[in-house]
């Protein structure tokens, strides 16, 4: 069975697209098929691709977000996602509210899968500059990993 994970944050251009891209980037090295998205509780930047500064940080780690394009976190995404993940306490508040009864996504944030991280947000760049961006790169990749290896432990066969 093919685990499923949405990446959430604010406005779907810096933090869940860079989660979105280290999280798919590090299942394809390790060849674990997983289905992921990314998705905004914000409706903003519906359509737009990630953010310039998260697509230099993520190129500077040898990865491509720039096909990635915004959307708005769903009821639905509720049912067809295992894992909900959201970047910030703010987020996961906004997700509780709007998951429907009965749905089977488990939410967490990103780096509740960080030991000795539990319960932090993944630093938000948007205001910043380049190293706040190279910040969230190193928050989201050391989630990702966690996370991935959460995954595999979970779906052996």
């Amino acid at each position: 069975m093919t685990p499923t994970v949405l990446f959430v944050c604010l406005g779907n251009i810096c933090r869940s697209p860079l989660a979105e891209g280290a999280f798919r980037d590090l299942a394809d090295q390790e060849g674990f098929n997983v289905k992921t998205d990314s998705a905004g509780t914000g409706d903003w930047h519906i359509g737009r691709a990630p953010d310039k500064r998260a697509q230099v940080a993520a190129r500077n780690h040898g990865l491509d977000i720039s096909d990635l394009k915004a959307r708005q976190v769903t009821r639905e995404d509720f049912h067809l996602f295992d894992y909900v993940i959201a970047m910030d306490g703010k987020n996961i508040a906004n997700l509780k509210r709007l998951q429907p009864k009965g749905s089977k996504a488990k939410l967490n944030l990103l780096l509740d899968y960080v030991a000795g991280k539990e319960g932090q947000s993944v630093a938000d760049p948007f205001r910043g500059n380049a190293s706040d961006f190279e910040k969230t790169w190193q928050d989201v990749s050391t989630g990702a990993k966690a996370l991935l290896d959460y995954l595999k432990s979970r779906n052996k066969a």
